[in-house]
């Protein structure tokens, strides 16, 4: 469903659950139900249209990096040597195949092609991520590295009116 139809065929139940579900993901059908108005089959009904019609794409557990040792968050932005789609392609499977990777985005209006967002136990390891693994993929001309200070927003819910 292409994206400015389905906003208008979003009636006000349907907003409020993907407000909610966006913030409560592990909220009960009934709990649902409940807060929005609606009886529990109805809600579930529009719960699965919802992910059918690509509105929801999934749910998942949110982990805290840190804890798991993961100290330091880096931007980088990368400049690739030619524009071909093979050239993108390339550097998109080799990029998805790293762990540290949480973000990739094709971005315009830089100097740079690609926008990471990576998370890293410290120095060291960003330095052997950079140097043995990122600078090594075919066609990367250039990384420009930001290091995250603190997050300010984290995991925003996408707007639903």
């Amino acid at each position: 469903m292409p994206t400015n139809e389905t906003s208008t065929a979003l009636d006000r139940y349907d907003r409020y659950i993907l407000d909610i579900l966006q913030r409560e993901g592990r909220i009960s059908n009934q709990e649902l139900a409940e807060r929005i108005g609606l009886s529990p089959s109805p809600c579930l009904r529009r719960v699965r249209a919802l992910e059918e019609n690509g509105l929801i794409t999934g749910y998942r557990a949110l982990v805290d990096a840190k804890r798991l040792g993961y100290s330091l968050m880096v931007l980088l932005h990368i400049s690739m040597d030619r524009h071909t789609p093979e050239r993108f392609a390339n550097f998109e499977k080799e990029i998805g195949a790293l762990p540290q990777v949480l973000e990739c985005l094709l971005i315009t209006g830089q100097e740079a092609d690609y926008q990471l967002k990576v998370v890293v136990r410290d120095m060291d390891d960003y330095q052997n991520l950079l140097l043995n693994r990122i600078t090594r993929i075919e066609g990367v001309s250039g990384v420009h590295s930001s290091f995250v200070l603190r997050r300010v927003i984290d995991h925003p819910p996408a707007p639903t009116s």
